[in-house]
């Protein structure tokens, strides 16, 4: 399987998804024209990976900001790592946010509450 590596715009996240590795990124901005559009390559990758993910996969979201559409995408490709948490692999999100920005870390939070997948919130120093 080959890495998914998508180059970020300003409203568009970089992505760089690593089955080898098993790390999984996504940073910048989120507002694409079309959410859907964007992140259906990364949600069917993901069910490429599910069918034979490794032992540890570790999510590292790096969200500046995204808007309403994308966060509905987001909460699709967690819970595509929902299920391979639960075929009994080690899924583990790290969400980062920056100390001042009470928004992103309710944001990631929210997602905590949704999905059923280990979260650690990583607060970054802005």
């Amino acid at each position: 399987m080959k890495p998914i590596v998508i180059e970020g715009t300003p409203k568009t996240p970089s992505i760089k998804f690593d089955p080898s590795e098993g790390v999984f990124e996504i940073s910048g901005r989120s507002i694409p024209e079309n959410s859907v559009e964007f992140y259906r390559p990364l949600l069917e990758w993901l069910d490429q990976y599910k069918e034979v993910p490794l032992e540890k996969t570790v999510v590292k979201i790096r969200l500046e900001y995204f808007n309403t559409s994308s966060s509905k995408c987001i909460l699709d490709v967690f819970k595509k790592l929902e299920a391979i948490h639960k075929a009994k692999n080690e899924v583990e999100v790290n969400w980062y946010y920056e100390e001042d920005d009470e928004d992103m870390l309710e944001a990631g939070e929210d997602y905590e509450s949704i999905i059923r997948v280990p979260f650690k919130m990583m607060e970054i120093e802005a």
